[in-house]
């Protein structure tokens, strides 16, 4: 018992979930009563099991673990929250979608309960709802750059650019030196036809990301098209000689990168110049 609860505290210390470990070495735990023994650790385990359980489908485990905490905490949020996760698990997604409200009306800063709320709205197939209880829960944890990644994600799904975009401005805003975010911006300004943006952010990614292969296409892409269209007057490229520099250089990269003599590099940048084409 000693062994099997020292891992447990480890993986509760470090994060790490591993629920098939976690249930192997605490539903003996539980089912034996052993678990009382470790005094105010128990309900920890019991927690940490029961969540365990909901993830790998034990319902009949995750619901012993959850009465022994509701009979010891039985006003807990924490512990009705975990009701809510059992009752999503059984497919009772309305009961559970209540339980999360009833939270949220006593103190709408529970932040996990209030993350519960948006994925069950979006299993639900309420992506508007979803979209709005996020909405809600961003301006009350304006610098969880997580929650405005899920926003521009749901944004993204019912394809509303601008609103995706302004998610992205503010994930930037947290997350400056991030390339990935960076690039997730950048197509979503392309997809706007805001070109000109787009460019500029195609090239923070490889600035950020020396020779980032998607930032590199973005970069020819962009360029490209301005080229074709004339340069749109946001962008601080005002001339042609710098698009085509910035073109060539984009591509001459692409080639360092797969292989200047190679025949897929070749197949990549016609690949480009075919879509440039259309």
């Amino acid at each position: 018992m000693v062994s099997a609860a020292k891992v447990l505290q480890d993986l509760r210390a470090s994060a790490d979930r591993k629920p098939e470990v976690v249930v192997r070495l605490g539903k003996p735990l539980v089912e034996t009563g052993a678990v009382r023994k470790l005094d105010a650790d128990a309900w920890l385990v019991y927690e940490q099991v029961a969540i365990a359980a909901l993830d790998v489908g034990d319902d009949a485990l995750a619901k012993k673990c959850i009465q022994a905490l509701e009979a010891k905490f039985p006003e807990s949020p924490r512990v009705r929250r975990l009701h809510g996760m059992q009752l999503e698990a059984v497919g009772k997604l309305s009961e559970a979608g209540e339980i999360y409200k009833a939270i949220l009306n006593d103190d709408e800063t529970n932040v996990l309960a209030a993350k519960r709320q948006v994925m069950l709205l979006r299993a639900m197939g309420l992506p508007y709802d979803a979209i709005g209880a996020l909405v809600k829960y961003l301006d009350i944890n304006y610098t969880d750059f997580e929650g405005w990644l899920h926003l521009a994600d749901l944004y993204l799904e019912e394809l509303m650019y601008s609103q995706a975009a302004f998610c992205m401005e503010e994930v930037i805003m947290l997350q400056p030196q991030n390339h990935i975010f960076h690039l997730k911006y950048a197509e979503i300004l392309y997809a706007q036809e805001n070109i000109g943006l787009a460019l500029k952010q195609f090239c923070r990614v490889v600035e950020l990301c020396k020779d980032h292969v998607r930032g590199l296409y973005g970069i020819k892409l962009c360029a490209s098209r301005l080229l074709k269209d004339g340069p749109l007057k946001e962008t601080s490229v005002t001339s042609q000689e710098d698009l085509k520099a910035m073109d060539l250089l984009a591509t001459e990269r692409l080639l360092q990168v797969y292989g200047s003599g190679n025949a897929a590099a070749s197949a990549k940048v016609a690949s480009v110049k075919w879509i440039e084409s259309v």
